[in-house]
């Protein structure tokens, strides 16, 4: 079956998804008759299958078939910019002379970055502005410096606390971009995710805490401040899709965030979804995915040590 005209561009863009609170966006708390209610409910895929202009089929998917709203509300952890923090972050544009393919796939754009693409996991946790991220920093390192180096979620979620959001109960993707900024971020070799231990859902039931920061590689030959790399920017991109595939196919994954035809990546393991994988409409704003897409572009700051040939003249101090 042909895909309407809105869904065109659905296999083109690869993002890295993270899913709004449902505190961040409802006028009022949900009542205790609806958090203790099964998150999936026959006469919800009822509703949708019934809905002509949806453009998707539901069916249910036994990761959290036996999931409440309240325990699933645990894991939809990112939290919206405060509105009077919007003005002062850099607002990203792309000229419209740059033409774009009619079809552009960042997982066979730069096929020796293995990150791009990559299924996780979050586990217990509300860590996906964190996967999200460090994702999307990972696979900037590869692209623009030929690094295939995994960024470790444990350090953002960790060590980042109050600047960044509440760990495990959500934070904000811009305050991470500027954490890794400011503060660099450590290997995934130097401090491995905490929850490993190969949770899949359904069972990942009860949500486990934030993590502490101990800021020691688990290696003992490896210092923390020698494994850190930095980003060098920090900003949004212009809420409309052109200014976003431009941003993908110029610089690479972008983080998104969203409300309960872009390709998105999520991290609730390959079972979940379409592999991993999970399309929404592009170009109308759809639960918001337009409305705050964030990024930022790698940094040299650090990488003489690691990387002494990338460039004989790169200045360790950006």
């Amino acid at each position: 079956m042909a895909s309407p005209p809105h869904l065109l561009f659905a296999t083109i863009f690869l993002l890295l998804a993270a899913i709004f609170t449902q505190e961040a966006i409802a006028s009022k708390p949900l009542s205790s008759l609806k958090l203790n209610s099964k998150i999936l409910q026959d006469s919800i895929i009822k509703k949708v299958n019934e809905n002509p202009k949806a453009g998707w089929e539901a069916a249910r998917n036994p990761h959290f078939s036996n999931y409440t709203v309240g325990e699933f509300k645990y894991l939809l952890g990112v939290k919206p910019t405060p509105e009077k923090e919007l003005l002062g972050i850099p607002v990203v544009t792309h000229d419209k002379s740059l033409k774009l393919p009619d079809s552009f796939d960042a997982r066979t754009a730069w096929p020796k970055c293995s990150s791009i693409g990559r299924i996780l996991d979050q586990g217990h946790c509300g860590s996906c502005w964190a996967f999200g991220a460090v994702e999307s920093l990972s696979d900037r390192f590869c692209i623009h410096f030929g690094m295939n180096i995994s960024l470790s979620v444990n350090d953002l979620l960790a060590c980042c606390g109050f600047l960044c959001g509440n760990g495990c109960n959500g934070g904000i993707p811009i305050y991470a971009w500027r954490y890794f900024k400011h503060h660099g971020i450590v290997s995934e070799e130097c401090d491995p995710y905490f929850d490993d231990i190969g949770c899949s859902h359904p069972g990942c039931e009860p949500g486990y805490p934030t993590p502490k920061c101990v800021r020691k590689c688990v290696n003992g030959n490896q210092l923390w401040r020698d494994s850190k790399h930095y980003s060098v920017s920090a900003y949004r991109i212009r809420s409309k899709p052109y200014d976003i595939m431009a941003e993908v196919f110029k610089n690479g994954p972008v983080e998104v965030a969203f409300t309960v035809y872009e390709l998105l990546a999520n991290q609730w393991n390959k079972g979940w979804g379409d592999d991993g994988y999970f399309k929404i409409k592009r170009g109308t704003n759809e639960c918001g995915i337009e409305k705050e897409a964030v990024a930022g572009m790698p940094s040299t700051k650090n990488l003489v040590r690691e990387v002494a040939g990338i460039d004989s003249f790169m200045d360790a101090s950006l």
